[in-house]
């Protein structure tokens, strides 16, 4: 490519490029000198899996790979034991060196199902920070002022609510920008949430003399729910270890809307390509349904195979368009009797209480034998020997068989 090229291709999926003149003066050397740019991007292994929201920035670093810089990956071992505030209204818990290190462990193996392991150089902040020591530290501290710090959105919010900031805290971003010193980053990435943090890199590259690096941030993305960002807390997030068929059947859930931001940040189309993949469904030559099951098939083809891709679609239309059973359905063995239908999803564990299974079938989430239930019918369920049993469907995806004992 040519750098304006490489431009236009870092630039995909960016919010910002902090300085992006800088970017290209980079380019321009690493392509005169033959030698690769230090692209970094740091994670704290705080939970043991990946979701679609991390991949956005983590794909970054792959661009940046596929055009031959060097990918660091920087797990935070260190910085882990202090917890990120970034966004956050009250301290983190801390973790444990065992938490951390099993949580690590689980990142370094996935993290590989985007990057190439032979280009990624897996770092890891403890090297240094652990041999700064306590003299060390209070000098890397002089570097930076509380002014600076409490500068944060999060940190000046807290003070203003009297609500409390641990002294710890205060010295995360501090840790997180003498990264990109002890590895001499010349890129480094990361969330709008980090943008603080990185731009504290930049100051403090300049304060031990080296150029300062290059901040590329990338948007945080929409969960399932399309509004709120990706989480494993909000319960809206898309694990990228899921089955295949969780991961497809949780795209095809994503609002239309939605879908073109997931086809930015989560695939490797240019912006060209999707954007005449808009036009054809918004004047109807194509439906945004089958455009959305491309782009289902894409993430789990990246996460898993194509041939498990292409089986999670056929699974997903054997279900929702076909109105048939999956192939592997879960099934639940029970004493031989009649039950009312909402007591049995109760006894099943579908529902938590009768009241809750009520407004189950109310709203039109429960199906029974592939007809879907109604309060004006009631139904009973005949479990009886040597008879077949019943598939029950709730939601969208949970699908269970009962029957009695043999």
């Amino acid at each position: 490519m040519t750098i304006d090229e490489q431009v236009q291709y870092l630039r995909k999926g960016a919010i910002e490029i902090i300085r992006e003149e800088e970017l290209r003066g980079k380019l321009e050397r690493s392509a005169k000198t033959g030698k690769p740019l230090r692209v970094k991007l740091g994670a704290d292994p705080t939970a043991p899996d990946i979701h679609l929201g991390h991949t956005v920035v983590i794909r970054k670093l792959r661009a940046f790979q596929d055009l031959g810089h060097t990918a660091i990956f920087l797990i935070g071992d260190f910085t882990g034991l202090i917890g990120d505030p970034s966004g956050k209204t009250a301290t983190r818990p801390q973790l444990t060196r065992e938490e951390i290190n099993a949580n690590a462990e689980t990142y370094k193996r996935q993290i590989f199902k985007l990057l190439d392991p032979d280009k990624t150089e897996i770092r890891f902040n403890s090297e240094w920070m652990q041999k700064l020591g306590s003299d060390g530290f209070i000098r890397l501290a002089a570097h930076i002022t509380v002014k600076q710090i409490l500068e944060r959105d999060d940190f000046a919010k807290r003070l203003a609510e009297e609500r409390p900031i641990a002294l710890h805290e205060l010295l995360y971003p501090l840790t997180q920008a003498y990264d990109s010193v002890a590895l001499e980053a010349d890129v480094e990435l990361g969330g709008t949430d980090q943008k603080f943090n990185l731009l504290l890199g930049r100051n403090l590259q300049r304060e031990y003399k080296q150029e300062a690096q290059v901040a590329v941030i990338t948007p945080l993305l929409e969960g399932t729910d399309s509004v709120q960002k990706m989480s494993k807390s909000l319960g809206n997030y898309i694990g990228i270890s899921e089955p295949p068929s969780e991961i497809f059947g949780k795209i095809m859930s994503i609002s239309d809307d939605l879908m073109w931001r997931y086809y930015e940040l989560l695939t490797d189309l240019t912006i060209d390509q999707i954007a005449a993949l808009r036009g054809v469904a918004d004047n109807g030559e194509r439906n945004p349904r089958d455009i959305k099951a491309e782009l289902a098939k894409k993430i789990v083809s990246d996460f898993h195979s194509d041939a498990e891709a292409q089986r999670a679609e056929e699974e997903f239309n054997r279900i929702f368009r076909n109105k048939q059973a999956p192939d592997e359905i879960e099934e639940r063995i029970v004493a031989f009797g009649d039950r009312e239908l909402r007591h049995l999803l109760v006894e099943l564990g579908l529902a938590s209480s009768n009241a809750e299974a009520r407004e189950l079938i109310k709203g039109g989430g429960v199906s029974l034998d592939g007809e879907r239930c109604n309060l004006q019918t009631k139904y009973s369920i005949s479990i009886r020997p040597g008879k077949p049993g019943h598939d029950i469907k709730v939601g969208k995806r949970r699908f269970v068989r009962v029957r009695g004992p043999k």
